[in-house]
């Protein structure tokens, strides 16, 4: 199959994974478990999985002149990135996390033009003001409180420093994707996030009763351990190996349609006009941010 082909299909099951925690991760905080003991579980699970995954390839050494890249890379995407989103989502609501984070795009191009030096036109300056506009429109004007979402403002703000993080990291993280091979790559970060992630989540993860957890509620932390940690980051990765960053910050375009669908469905929130606006206005921003500029016509080379 065509190498392009499956990192477009890897990039669409890691946005659909991802629109389905959302839900599910809600669900089970703080209930059965804190954010930030949750993100503890996520990154141990996903190190243990990698570093027995790592037994059956080849061992690669790791560059003295890269472990910086790691380390950051670790702390905006597997730190920062992963308990901002969720302490968020224990705040807020999963409809308006899938929202938020779509803002992800308008946020890579900002980066992008910062650190990449890329040309910010002005459809696409026209773009960033909309998406921004969009996750303020959900933070000052949305609900404020609502059952099972103690603080809305302060969780929707938390979403937008999760997509910063996450850009950061789509960013930071290109340049090692070409370099190792992906088993190594997501073995070391999560070692590291592990490490980083220890003192922060190690109190709220000690307080969960493991041994009289209810069923349901183990297939759903299995699912957020497995699916949305080991399985998305090994998809991005696969598919960054093919596509760039912006390319693959597109795809969150999927993870609210997919999300809206399934916390409805399952009854676990529903929509309301701020949060269609804020939707309409974030998606403008993305596409005109994303919009590639057609090249121009070469008449001479259609003669014949």
């Amino acid at each position: 199959m065509n190498p392009r082909l499956l990192a477009l299909l890897a990039a669409t099951a890691a946005s659909t994974i991802y629109g389905i925690n959302h839900t599910i991760a809600k669900g089970l905080m703080p209930g059965v478990i804190g954010p930030y003991g949750f993100i503890l579980l996520r990154v141990s699970g996903a190190a243990l999985v990698f570093l027995v995954l790592s037994f059956f390839y080849p061992s690669e050494k790791i560059d003295k002149r890269d472990w910086l890249r790691f380390i950051a890379c670790a702390g905006f995407g597997m730190v920062l990135n992963m308990n901002m989103f969720f302490k968020g989502l224990e705040l807020s609501t999963p409809i308006n996390s899938s929202v938020v984070i779509t803002i992800s795009p308008v946020l890579l191009l900002i980066l992008s033009a910062f650190i990449l030096k890329e040309r910010v036109t002005w459809l696409k300056a026209v773009g960033i003001t909309l998406g921004l506009a969009g996750a303020l429109t959900l933070i000052l004007f949305g609900a404020k409180t609502q059952p099972n979402a103690p603080n809305i403002p302060m969780g929707n703000l938390l979403f937008i420093v999760n997509a910063a993080s996450y850009a950061f990291y789509l960013i930071l993280v290109k340049p090692l994707v070409a370099k190792y091979n992906s088993i190594t790559l997501m073995k070391y970060l999560f070692l590291i996030a592990f490490f980083i992630n220890l003192p922060i989540g190690f109190s709220q993860f000690s307080e969960v009763s493991w041994a009289t957890l209810e069923f349901s509620a183990i297939w759903k932390l299995g699912f957020v351990v497995v699916g949305t940690t080991v399985l998305t980051y090994l998809f991005n990765i696969f598919a960054l190996k093919q596509l760039s960053p912006s390319v693959i910050g597109v795809f969150m375009y999927l993870q609210p349609l997919i999300a809206v669908a399934f916390a409805i469905v399952v009854g676990a929130d529903s929509l309301s006009p701020i949060r269609v606006v804020a939707a309409i206005l974030i998606f403008a921003g993305v596409f005109l941010t994303t919009r590639k500029k057609k090249p121009p016509h070469n008449i001479s080379a259609t003669k014949k």
